[in-house]
């Protein structure tokens, strides 16, 4: 069944068809707002630093990846992972249903559509994006091929997807975007890999999944903390690499992407003085406080990491 919105009728008038439109895509854009609020601090004080043009192109980006994410993380009883599946894929056909017709009864996913059709984000983003939530539901450990494999699309393309709404008024934004891509996947990369050794407990306690070759639940005790710290490595890598392009972003959208990598690298710092066993038995985070300390270095500066 098609999820875009009914044509208007003939005997509508103008100003009324208008303002219903405006309307409902004022709702849809709320509602990922909502979605990022309540599902992720770090990312929701960061976003608010963004420019007006760009701030709400950047939450319905985030809002449609946190929607699948909870779709192969929750279960549905009694079906369970056929159920999420069939989810997904319901999921994935009408992102690709309001991409091509710019509308859709799903709020979030009308949200996107109306965000992808502006930014020029397309099919080469969102095929790999799917395919990795995707592999939740059928990989339980990760080796480095399908760990990369996975990392691409599940964070780098979500990166890229970004930059495409950073872009999006910029009068040369093909070139820049080939120039700043890099970066932008980089940085995608290590806040993925951060995101795995944070939740270590949720994700092999909870669901099952070990996606760090080298931190597998049953992995020697005596190799836990080096690998960690491996790929903590290429965590500050990553960010070492994406800090380099950071300054070259437009001014609507420098600062937060600043906090958002500063924030990152200060729980990467974290992560390295627990040991493993405890990142197994809780999730580490940076506190409150400290996180306004780093969005204010972050605004002072300008955003130059």
């Amino acid at each position: 069944m098609s999820t875009t919105l009914p044509r208007p009728r003939p005997d509508d008038r103008p100003d009324q068809v208008a303002q219903a439109l405006a309307t409902y895509d004022a709702v849809a854009e709320a509602s990922a707002a909502l979605v990022i609020e309540s599902f992720s601090s770090s990312f929701g004080l960061a976003s608010r630093l963004l420019g007006p043009s760009v701030r709400g192109e950047v939450r319905t980006i985030y809002a449609l990846v946190r929607v699948a994410d909870e779709v192969v993380d929750v279960p549905v009883p009694p079906e369970g992972r056929a159920r999420q599946r069939a989810s997904l894929d319901a999921l994935e056909a009408e992102v690709a249903d309001a991409m091509r017709y710019g509308s859709s009864a799903n709020l979030v996913v009308h949200a996107f559509a109306r965000t992808a059709r502006r930014c020029g984000i397309t099919a080469e983003l969102v095929t790999p994006f799917f395919a990795s939530m995707r592999t939740d539901l059928d990989v339980r450990v990760h080796d480095e091929a399908s760990l990369a494999t996975y990392v691409h699309g599940s964070a780098e393309v979500v990166g890229l997807m970004c930059l495409r709404a950073f872009l999006a008024a910029e009068p040369a934004r093909e070139r820049r975007y080939d120039a700043l891509a890099p970066g932008a996947s980089r940085l995608g990369a290590a806040f993925q890999k951060v995101n795995f050794v944070r939740d270590l407990a949720e994700d092999t306690g909870e669901l099952g999944r070990s996606y760090l070759p080298g931190l597998e639940p049953d992995g020697d005790p005596a190799t836990q903390d080096p690998a960690r710290d491996r790929w903590l490595d290429e965590v500050d890598a990553d960010l070492a690499a994406a800090a380099e392009v950071v300054p070259a972003l437009p001014s609507n959208s420098r600062v937060a992407v600043c906090a958002a990598h500063d924030l990152f690298g200060a729980l990467s710092t974290r992560l390295r003085e627990v040991p493993v066993t405890t990142l197994r038995r809780r999730r580490v985070s940076v506190p409150t406080s400290t996180k306004a300390r780093i969005v204010a270095r972050a605004v002072a500066r300008g955003g130059r990491p």
